[in-house]
């Protein structure tokens, strides 16, 4: 006679799961999930540099192609992270298929985590993409390996949960729309992608800096290429920091069944 199957502490076996059904999500439309990403970029690169006529410039002594490359790595990174996490919940509520992710014997913790790195393997692979498709024109510079590594990571992990968060609190793609249109995009392009905040007055400057996206960007820029215009160690604590808050969050929301259950 069949018996209930047991579970430890941890469902890793439910959890990982989870996670693989997210990150197929996205491969299965590589071309919608991966290169339309590329191609955006590369656009983005071709207007600052070329149309601009920017090849030229510099911005705090960093050539400006290879000051621009890693805003535009990050940017790419951590919209396809909160994208992914986002789409899968609004997509599952809207289909109604929602059940499927409460049924199964998952904790909010678990769900949290697979959604959340399923986003964060997103960003890192589009992120990876992207930096080796502007590689012939930008190249690819590595000043500090724990610096890249650890931004680029933290930041798609951030935007990942991100996503859980604003997936939870939207019922339909006009509230996500609203939360990527009014939040998301608004903080990225304010976050010193394109520019140095060094070059804004105040109070302009002070506000910048009280952006996480800010330390994101300009932690990653800093481990390409050595140049930071804030504080490294505020802005490992801030990433780490704003991460674990938006966790705690997405764990909250799980586990009271927010805009979940009826």
């Amino acid at each position: 006679m069949p018996e209930p199957r047991r579970f430890a502490a941890v469902n890793w076996l439910g959890t990982w799961t989870l996670y693989q059904k997210e990150v197929r999500r996205f491969i299965n439309v590589g071309t919608q999930t991966i290169a339309a990403p590329v191609v955006t970029t590369l656009l983005f690169l071709a207007v600052f540099v070329l149309a601009l006529g920017s090849g030229s410039m510099a911005v705090a002594g960093v050539p400006y192609m290879q000051f621009l490359g890693p805003g535009l790595v990050v940017m790419a990174m951590t919209q396809n992270a909160f994208t992914n996490s986002s789409s899968s919940l609004v997509i599952a509520k809207v289909q109604g298929s929602i059940v499927d992710l409460l049924m199964p014997p998952l904790s909010p913790a678990e769900q949290t985590a697979a959604l959340a790195l399923g986003g964060l393997t997103r960003g890192l692979v589009v992120g990876t993409a992207v930096w080796l498709s502007m590689a012939p024109f930008v190249g690819i510079h590595v000043h500090s390996a724990f610096f890249t590594l650890y931004h680029a990571v933290m930041a798609s992990l951030m935007m990942s949960l991100l996503g859980v968060v604003g997936g939870l609190w939207s019922e339909k793609f006009d509230h996500l729309a609203a939360v990527t249109n009014f939040v998301v995009t608004p903080l990225v392009f304010l976050s010193g992608t394109f520019y140095s905040t060094e070059r804004l007055p105040e109070p302009w400057l002070t506000l910048a800096h009280l952006n996480p996206f800010f330390y994101m960007i300009d932690g990653f820029r800093y481990g390409m290429t050595g140049h930071a215009d804030g504080s490294l160690s505020a802005g490992l604590a801030v990433m780490a920091g704003t991460a674990g808050s938006l966790a705690l969050l997405a764990h909250h929301l799980f586990k009271i069944g927010y805009k979940l259950k009826p």
